[in-house]
C-alpha cells in the first residue's frame, strides 16, 4: 500500500489537480456585503471586552459584568451560570467544567479541571452484583458528582473581583420569572420528551403540561432559583457539604445509587497544566487526561507533515487526511485515555510528540481509507520498565475501542475576554440531553450522566474504579503565537470537539480564516456511522471521499456549535465569532 507525507504531497496534488476545490469567492447576487465566502455573520469587534456564548441571555449577562467592571473570569461565571438555567438540555449545575485561562499579570496559561468523580461505592463488583456489562447511558448508575458549582468557586478564588452571589444573580432571576425559549433548544427539548417522561421529578419540573416548551413559550424553573439562592447565601459548601448536597444524596440512596456525603464533601477542582504542540509555528493548547485534549494535538502533528493548504478547504484529498488522522489519534484515545492517574506521564509525551505523529503519519493511504486502525504501541521511555512496552496497555484493534463510542454532544461552550488581557476559553455539560435524566428530587437540578464513559474492561485505563474520573470529551481550548494570546476557542459536540478544534485550527491558520468563517464554516464528523458532512461540502468532495471508502452521508446535527476570540496585538483589538448552529451571540464594545 502506498504512503505518503509532504515528500511525496506534490505527486498527490498532480494526480489530483482536476479534484481540487478552489473556493469561488466571487460575490452573487443576494450576497451580504461583506462577501465573506465560508460565513453568513460578519465577525464582532471590541477594544473593552468580549464575550460569545451560545445563548443571548448569558452574552448579555457576561458584557453587563464587564461593563460594570468585571474581568473576563467574573463575566465567564455569570454567562456560565445563566446558561445552566435557559439551556437546561446542555448543562446545568448537576454538570462538569473545564476552563483554560490566560492571565495578563503573570502571562501564563492554566487549566481547570473541575470534572466530578465516581462514588467511593463504585467498584466493578457493584457493577457485576446488578448484571451490568456496561456502564447504562441514563439513570442512576450513570451520575457523578458534579463539578460545575466547584468549578465558578475555585475560578472566582483564583482570579474573580466579584462575589459569586452577585455574579449568579441574573440566573437566579430567569430560573425564578422565567425566559422565552429558543428555537434549537425546543427542538433538542421535544426531542427528550420520552426520557423525561420516564422519571416523575423530570416530567415534573421539564414537561409543564405534559410537553416540552415550544419556541417562543416562557418557561421557569422556581426549585432551581431556589437551589441557586441557596448557593448564593451559603457558596460552594451548600452545594457539597449542605443542604443541596444531602437532597441529591437521599434521592441517589432512594434509587440504589452509588454515591453518598463523602463524595460530595471530598471534592475539589484541580489546577493543572494544559497541554500543547505547535502547529505551523503556532502554539495549540488542550487540557490533559482525562479530557480528550491530546487527540486534537496529535491529529494537527499528523496533519502538519502535509500541504494541506495547497489541497483546498474541504477537498477530498485534504478531508480524507482530516480523517484518516481522526482515525488514528480516535484509536489512540480508546485505547489510553482515562483518569488522570490513570495515564502514566511517557505515554501522555509520546502521544503528543512529533516523532510519533511522523510514524502514525506512514500510515496513511493518500487514496484509500484503511480498514482500521490499531493504537500505537507506546514505550515506558525513561521508567524503570526501560523500553519496553507499558504493561495492560494497547495496541488494541481501532474496530475494538473499549470505550463506549457514545457520540453525546449535549455541552455549551462559551470564552470571554477583557480590556486588561485576561480570556478564558470555558466548558460545561450535562453529556447528554438533559444528563441521565434524573431530577434530583425538589431542588430542580438535572444531574448529569458523565459515568456513562467508564469502561468496566478489566485493566482498562477508564475502568470503573472508587473515587476515579472518567475519560471526558469536554475541552477548552486555546492558541498561543509568539508567546502573546491570539485565539481562546472551543467546539461542543461530545466527540466531534476534537474533530472540530482540529477543523478550526486549519481553517485560521492554513486556510487564513477570520474568527467567524473559521468557526461557521461547513465541516465533517467522522464517527460510528462513518462520515457526515454538511450540505455545503461539495458533491465532487463527496464523491471523492466515496472513491476513497468512506461512508459518506449528508446530514445536520453533528457538528458542535463554536465560539471564538480573537485577538490581534498590534492593536489591542478583540474579534468574536460564534457559530449559527447554535442560538449563540458573540458581543463586545
Amino acid at each position: 500500500m502506498k504512503r505518503f507525507a509532504i515528500g511525496t504531497l506534490a505527486a498527490l496534488v498532480v494526480v489530483t489537480a482536476s479534484h481540487a476545490q478552489t473556493p469561488d469567492t466571487r460575490p452573487r447576487p443576494g450576497d451580504r456585503p461583506a462577501a465573506n465566502p465560508h460565513s453568513t455573520r460578519s465577525v464582532v469587534y471590541g477594544r473593552n471586552g468580549m464575550i460569545a456564548t451560545s445563548q443571548p441571555l448569558a452574552s448579555a449577562a457576561g458584557l453587563k459584568v464587564l461593563q460594570d467592571g468585571g474581568n473576563a473570569i467574573d463575566a465567564a461565571v455569570a454567562a456560565a451560570a445563566v446558561l445552566a438555567v435557559v439551556e437546561p438540555t446542555m448543562t446545568g449545575i448537576g454538570g462538569d467544567l473545564f476552563a483554560i485561562i490566560y492571565d495578563a499579570k503573570t502571562k501564563t496559561l492554566r487549566g481547570l479541571n473541575a470534572s466530578g468523580r465516581s462514588g467511593y461505592a463504585a467498584t466493578p463488583d457493584q457493577f457485576a452484583k446488578r448484571n451490568l456489562t456496561r456502564v447504562p447511558n441514563a439513570g442512576v448508575y450513570s451520575v457523578t458528582v458534579p463539578g460545575v458549582v466547584e468549578g465558578w468557586s475555585a475560578l472566582l478564588s483564583a482570579y474573580g473581583t466579584k462575589p459569586l452571589a452577585q455574579l449568579i444573580a441574573p440566573a437566579i432571576g430567569h430560573a425564578k420569572n422565567g425566559y422565552a425559549v429558543s428555537e434549537i433548544i425546543s427542538r433538542q427539548w421535544q426531542s427528550s420528551e420520552r426520557k423525561l417522561s420516564a422519571d416523575p421529578a423530570a416530567a415534573k419540573t421539564f414537561l409543564p403540561g405534559g410537553h416540552a416548551p415550544k419556541p417562543g413559550e416562557v418557561f421557569a424553573n422556581p426549585n432551581l432559583a431556589a437551589t441557586l439562592q441557596t448557593i448564593a447565601a451559603g457558596g460552594r459548601d451548600a452545594f457539597y457539604k449542605g443542604p443541596i448536597a444531602r437532597a441529591i444524596i437521599a434521592d441517589m440512596k432512594q434509587r440504589d445509587g452509588l454515591l453518598d456525603e463523602r463524595d460530595f464533601t471530598e471534592h475539589k477542582a484541580d489546577w493543572v497544566q494544559p497541554i500543547s504542540t505547535t502547529y505551523r509555528g503556532y502554539d495549540v493548547f488542550e487540557m490533559p487526561p482525562n479530557t480528550q485534549g491530546f487527540v486534537t494535538l496529535e491529529m494537527l502533528n499528523i496533519l502538519e507533515g502535509f500541504d494541506v493548504k495547497s489541497l483546498g478547504h474541504n477537498s477530498p484529498e485534504y478531508l480524507h487526511l482530516l480523517v484518516e488522522a481522526k482515525r488514528i489519534a480516535f484509536a489512540d484515545r480508546a485505547a489510553y485515555l482515562g483518569d488522570p492517574d490513570s495515564v502514566p506521564a511517557p505515554v501522555l509525551k509520546t502521544l503528543i510528540s512529533k516523532d510519533y505523529a511522523a510514524a502514525r503519519r506512514k500510515e496513511i493511504d493518500p487514496l484509500h481509507a484503511a480498514q482500521e486502525y490499531k493504537p500505537g504501541a507506546i514505550k515506558s521511555v525513561g521508567s524503570s520498565a526501560g523500553d519496553k512496552d507499558i504493561p495492560g496497555w494497547g495496541p488494541r484493534s481501532e474496530k475494538d475501542q473499549n470505550f463506549t463510542g457514545l457520540d453525546l454532544g449535549d455541552t455549551i461552550y462559551m470564552t470571554a475576554a477583557d480590556g486588561q488581557g485576561n480570556f478564558i476559553s470555558l466548558i460545561q455539560s450535562l453529556f447528554a440531553d438533559f444528563g441521565s435524566g434524573i431530577v434530583a428530587g425538589d431542588t430542580g437540578i438535572v444531574l448529569h450522566n458523565r459515568g456513562a464513559s467508564f469502561n468496566l474492561t478489566a485493566g482498562h485505563p477508564d475502568q470503573i474504579a472508587p473515587h476515579k474520573r472518567p475519560l471526558h470529551t469536554l475541552v477548552p481550548a486555546f492558541i498561543m503565537k509568539d508567546g502573546k494570546p491570539w485565539v481562546s476557542y472551543g467546539v461542543m459536540g461530545g466527540d466531534h470537539q476534537a474533530q472540530g478544534h482540529t477543523q478550526v485550527v486549519v481553517n485560521l491558520i492554513d486556510f487564513g480564516m477570520n474568527i467567524q468563517e473559521a468557526g461557521e464554516a461547513a465541516r465533517v464528523n467522522h464517527g460510528n456511522n462513518g462520515l457526515q458532512v454538511e450540505s455545503a461540502v461539495s458533491e465532487a468532495a463527496r464523491a471523492g471521499l466515496t472513491d476513497r471508502g468512506h461512508k459518506v452521508t449528508v446530514s445536520i446535527g453533528a457538528y458542535g456549535g463554536f465560539q471564538g476570540i480573537m485577538f490581534d496585538p498590534r492593536t489591542g483589538v478583540l474579534m468574536g465569532g460564534s457559530d449559527p448552529r447554535k442560538d449563540g451571540l458573540a458581543i463586545g464594545w
